[in-house]
């Protein structure tokens, strides 16, 4: 499994190219995502044939739709002796991706990337969906793209993966990306090696960056030097001043006030539960709750406690948590109070509707925080006649303090 992203650019026996970029699992999705990356025009969503529909490949549909992008399914592993790949369609019609042959229209591909069976099959749908998309782009422009990943390389300094998506990128071009600028030095293909020019879709490590860029940033090429360095400097004025105000994300408390000045035009939640019929409660109610003004919409909704994924997702689309009979692990928590995303937790349904229903009527009253003092965890127990059970715990952050109440949680879902 790779730790960065990677592209490659992959030659077909009729000549057309296909450029992969390598997502490590769903969080790197996600965060991509956060800085605005549109980075790909298919999504290929690799699922194995013995495994089945994972927690992970659900985030992976919810990324993929939330990001505006068909998919194409690659079923992989068939070649294994307990490989059911008809269960697999029948787990993803449920969400949606239904197979041609059922009258869907999800393309799919049953592949084995071991034994290399049906690979060729799986790029010839990756082309023919391309060109029910129609996807284009001038080449004959000044270069823009979006940067893959970006490193400080000790023999070249700032080092950075670019995805050309359109006009053609020349050494010597004068560039700016985000809130850095440059010239192209030297510039390498997938391979290592060197290129003069990158048209289209072609993925280049370009040398020739003041500083580490951010992924995700949009990287575009300019005529002139002395309006790079202005913009550059521009932009990290703002960004330092975005940092001094910090600015707020959508919290139920301001939502009203967000809704008058057109600032919000829709709510998005992910809804976490302890089982799944809570879940569909919940979905159904607030599914009600969308008005004119602002339309309500499910981001991901899944069983179990609130993880840093389910944040970082939030964080990437602007949504707010809730969580039913579960609560945020240390590190999630930790993570929602430093990029300020709103986790409520509720455990009665109604209470919850009804706090969505105030806050887009703009009568939300103070809410009640819970304030943990600490957490422990439970080591051994001891059974006392009279007394009941006694639990032997190793207090792992804060403290305990006597007469305080409690809560017991597996898994981060309140037991």
């Amino acid at each position: 499994i790779t730790q960065h992203i990677g592209a490659y650019d992959v030659q077909l026996e009729d000549g057309h190219h296909v450029v992969f970029i390598d997502t490590p699992g769903h969080e790197a999705f996600t965060a991509m995502r956060a800085r605005g990356a549109q980075v790909t025009d298919v999504v290929v969503l690799v699922v194995a044939a013995d495994d089945g529909v994972m927690p992970q490949t659900k985030e992976a549909i919810d990324h993929s739709r939330a990001a505006k992008v068909p998919m194409v399914v690659a079923i992989n592993k068939i070649d294994k002796p307990n490989a059911n790949p008809e269960k697999v369609k029948k787990d993803l019609a449920e969400y949606g991706l239904v197979p041609e042959q059922w009258g869907g229209n999800t393309l799919f591909a049953e592949i084995s990337a071991k034994q290399k069976i049906r690979i060729k099959e799986l790029l010839e749908l990756i082309l023919l969906q391309a060109e029910v998309l129609e996807l284009k782009a001038n080449p004959d422009k000044p270069a823009r793209g979006i940067i893959i990943e970006a490193k400080l390389d000790k023999g070249r300094g700032p080092v950075a993966t670019v995805l050309v998506q359109e006009g053609t990128l020349k050494t010597g071009d004068t560039f700016i990306a985000g809130s850095h600028y440059g010239r192209v030095r030297a510039m390498l293909d997938d391979k290592g090696q060197k290129i003069e020019e990158a048209r289209p879709s072609t993925p280049v490590e370009v040398v020739g960056f003041t500083d580490v860029p951010e992924a995700g940033e949009t990287y575009i090429v300019v005529s002139d030097e002395r309006m790079a360095k202005q913009i550059s400097f521009y932009r990290q004025e703002k960004i330092r001043e975005k940092e001094l105000s910090k600015l707020s994300k959508v919290s139920l408390e301001e939502l009203y006030e967000k809704i008058k000045k057109g600032e919000v035009k829709e709510l998005n939640v992910i809804i976490k539960a302890d089982v799944q019929g809570s879940i569909e409660a919940m979905k159904e109610a607030l599914g009600k709750l969308s008005t004119e003004a602002v339309k309500v919409t499910i981001l991901h909704e899944a069983v179990g406690g609130i993880t840093e994924t389910d944040v970082n997702l939030a964080l990437a689309s602007n949504a707010i948590i809730i969580g039913f009979n579960v609560r945020p692990g240390p590190k999630a928590q930790a993570l929602a109070e430093q990029e300020r995303v709103d986790i409520r937790t509720y455990s009665v349904i109604y209470d919850a509707i009804n706090d969505i229903k105030k806050a887009l009527e703009g009568l939300l009253e103070p809410t009640y925080k819970e304030h943990i003092l600490g957490r422990a965890q439970v080591i051994q127990l001891f059974n006392i006649h009279k007394v009941g059970t006694v639990a032997g715990s190793l207090v792992l952050d804060g403290k305990v303090v006597r007469g305080s109440h409690a809560r017991l949680l597996r898994d981060n879902v309140v037991i």
